[in-house]
């Protein structure tokens, strides 16, 4: 008895139909598809498409357009989780999570897409078990406009960075993503024909996906319209010009993530990239500005990052990368620009307030980031031969009573002079000790200021240290993040490692059991062949 091996047949349970043979190494799928509109289908369609094929579709149209694809059929094997034979449609390169916009399978077509931008890609992948028919999808070039519901994308005026048409209406309208937030509207660059309350050439902003929907602005001229936020999961964008006087039009980013642009002005807090743990979105500009009081300084602790890789041209952070600012804008003393996955120090400013701003290409999203941050509070540290003298301005710690502002010991807290808090004390007492630091005696002690909320422990602790020969004393931060926010990211990146494993071993498995079924068929087959062949001699 012949038994093949089950990638060339495979028996539907309970059908006895036929199943086509594998997929010839050589076999032509997928492409560039660079015509301004077009049509593709699974390998075989409408006949049964083979197995252990991969198609990749990418469509590529003119730059300031964007894609419309739409399904008119769609049949694949189902699978809950898509695992088996599934479709993937992407919103820009393909092979990019930070890009996709789904994954399909079974009876039910994809909704109709429209890209974000000038180039869409479909993934097909079949596995080496029960064919269907496949799909057949249609695509065209948009001019301008169009329902956009991916994450993040980006738009232009038609022919941007060359002047508009005369006489152009476009209507974007954005929304509709799953999970889905308030979006972000960012112009990068803005130039059309001005006038005053913008009656010839303009670009109108709608709180909603009609124009019935909050007008947010209307703006023309060479000023770029200022960051816009939605209040719902849904944005139109309208670009009109008229019949003469043009400009070089706009180009514009979009994105979906309302943890990406937030302002903190507490003493200690933490945030996260987009959508962490999961990847984040493609195309962004991320902004998280910390404030605090005067006097204050801000120390940032890094618990978890991995961004797109390095430049193996340049070996610079040239894709996406995370950037922190001394200040409050772009314009500040840049303190560090990172990407990769790497373990960080902690970073402090030189003043009061730190801006980060996390860039994202259009392709390769990984995990993101994890940050825990902590206000250094301001004071003044000195010492004598015998004496600690430490001050802190009230207004600092306003919320505070002396109580809660202690060296070493609960007993030895601040008083108030005047407009500070101050603590005089001798090195020995409030817990002092003397320690050999770098071949030098230096006197230490812990500063603790309690800023603990009913059940919520919240106690920051600084070491002070002083060098008695030379009188010099310094002041460190010595409380880092929360311990179980440290721990959580630790082991979210252990667990998200045993998962890639456990898929791994779960995927050899079911097709080790595949296998080892198909293999029993085949023996039990061929005895009752061999049962029947004897039974025929005897007779």
């Amino acid at each position: 008895v012949l038994c093949i091996p089950s990638p060339f047949f495979e028996a539907s349970p309970g059908t006895g139909t036929s199943h086509p043979p594998l997929s010839p190494p050589g076999i032509k799928c997928g492409g560039v598809l660079s015509a301004p509109s077009g049509n593709f289908s699974s390998p075989n369609f409408p006949g049964l498409y083979p197995y252990e094929t991969e198609c990749t579709w990418l469509i590529v149209v003119a730059e300031g357009s964007s894609v419309l694809l739409s399904f008119s059929h769609f049949e694949l094997e189902y699978h809950d989780a898509c695992a088996y034979d599934y479709l993937q449609v992407y919103n820009g390169a393909a092979r990019d999570r930070g890009n996709l916009l789904g994954t399909f399978c079974g009876h039910s077509p994809p909704p109709p897409f429209s890209s974000a931008w000038h180039v869409m890609a479909v993934v097909f992948r079949s596995d080496r078990h029960v064919a269907k028919h496949g799909f057949a999808a249609a695509y065209r070039k948009d001019a301008c406009g169009g329902q956009l519901t991916g994450l993040s994308g980006e738009i232009t005026s038609p022919r941007y960075p060359e002047s508009y048409p005369n006489d152009a209406e476009c209507r974007w309208s954005i929304g509709g993503a799953s999970g889905g937030g308030p979006l972000t509207l960012v112009f990068a660059d803005f130039q059309m024909e001005g006038g005053q309350g913008c009656g010839f050439d303009y670009v109108a902003l709608f709180d909603g996906p009609t124009v019935t929907a909050p007008r947010l602005g209307r703006y023309c001229g060479s000023a770029r319209p200022p960051r816009t936020i939605s209040s719902t999961p849904h944005l139109l964008i309208i670009f009109k010009s008229d019949f003469n006087i043009g400009g070089r039009g706009f180009k514009a980013h979009f994105y979906s993530a309302g943890e990406c642009q937030e302002v903190f002005t507490t003493i200690k807090g933490n945030f996260s990239s987009p959508q962490y743990p999961n990847f984040y979105p493609n195309n962004l500009k991320c902004q998280w500005s910390i404030q605090l009081p005067p006097g204050y300084r801000v120390k940032v602790f890094f618990l978890d990052m991995e961004l797109e890789g390095r430049s193996s041209l340049t070996g610079a952070c040239d894709y996406d990368h995370l950037s922190a600012f001394d200040g409050g804008t772009e314009n500040g003393s840049l303190l560090g620009r990172w990407c990769g996955r790497e373990s960080l120090a902690p970073v402090t400013s030189r003043s009061n307030r730190l801006l980060l701003v996390l860039h994202t290409d259009r392709n390769t999203a990984k995990r993101g980031f994890s940050i825990s941050y902590v206000g250094v509070v301001p004071m003044n540290v000195s010492c004598t031969r015998t004496d600690f003298h430490i001050q802190i301005p009230v207004q600092s710690l306003a919320q505070l009573e002396r109580n809660r502002i202690y060296l070493g010991i609960p007993s030895c807290a601040a008083q108030v002079v005047g407009r500070n808090f101050k603590i005089h004390t001798r090195f020995d007492t409030c817990g002092t000790e003397s320690q050999r630091r770098n071949n030098t005696s230096v006197i230490v002690s812990t500063l603790y200021i309690d800023f603990s909320v009913g059940d919520q422990e919240d106690i920051h602790q600084y070491e002070v240290q002083c060098e008695p020969k030379r009188k010099e004393a310094s002041v460190t931060l010595i409380a880092g993040p929360d311990p179980s926010r440290l721990s959580q990211a630790e082991n979210l990146v252990d667990a998200q490692q045993r998962e890639g494993e456990a898929m791994d071993a779960r995927e050899i498995k079911s097709q080790d059991t595949s296998d080892i079924v198909f293999i029993s068929i085949c023996i039990l087959a061929g005895l009752l062949m061999v049962i029947a062949v004897v039974g025929l001699v005897l007779l």
